[in-house]
């Protein structure tokens, strides 16, 4: 089962009105929960994110944080490592998530954006474990998500996209140091 499947299975089972994908490595902020349920009610947005924190001092990675942050403020169009929501009616009213093997994130937030729907991005930090970034070096990890998007947004199937970014996640069941 893919990553999309998954999420669209846990999605049906959920029992709340506002749906959060969160990446397993991800914590929320502190006031999240008022935010998320503040976003939902008003008619004004279908969704919302908040910006990128990850839990590094390392000046590069400050950096990276505060371009995308910015660049969800721009596009409007936010990534899966900020912490994506929105209420299960509309999640379900528009497809859920695409069955792809990368991207589906980005998928339905241009979905999203399409339909002109309005995405909030909240300034308070999901932040995500430095982990990936320091095991696979700083600028090697930055470099392929930049090429891997850029070659989405020029439509590079994301079946092809998916050799280029592996999968780090540990089998159920195991352990992390």
């Amino acid at each position: 089962k893919g990553r999309a499947a998954q999420m669209n299975a846990g999605a049906s089972m959920a029992a709340g009105e506002i749906l959060v994908f969160l990446h397993a490595d991800s914590r929320l902020p502190p006031e999240a929960f008022s935010q998320m349920e503040a976003i939902s009610s008003d008619p004004s947005y279908v969704a919302g994110a908040f910006d990128l924190g990850v839990d590094s001092r390392h000046p590069f990675i400050r950096f990276l944080c505060y371009t995308s942050s910015l660049r969800a403020r721009v596009s409007r169009i936010p990534y899966g490592d900020q912490g994506i929501f929105t209420t299960r009616i509309y999640f379900q009213s528009v497809g859920g998530f695409a069955s792809i093997p990368i991207m589906e994130d980005v998928e339905l937030m241009k979905r999203i954006k399409k339909y002109n729907h309005k995405i909030a991005i909240i300034p308070n930090k999901v932040v995500s474990s430095a982990r990936r970034w320091e095991e696979e070096g700083i600028l090697h990890a930055w470099l392929r998500n930049h090429w891997v998007r850029f070659r989405y947004f020029l439509g590079a199937s994301p079946e092809k996209l998916a050799r280029h970014y592996p999968d780090t996640r540990k089998p159920a069941g195991t352990c992390h140091d």
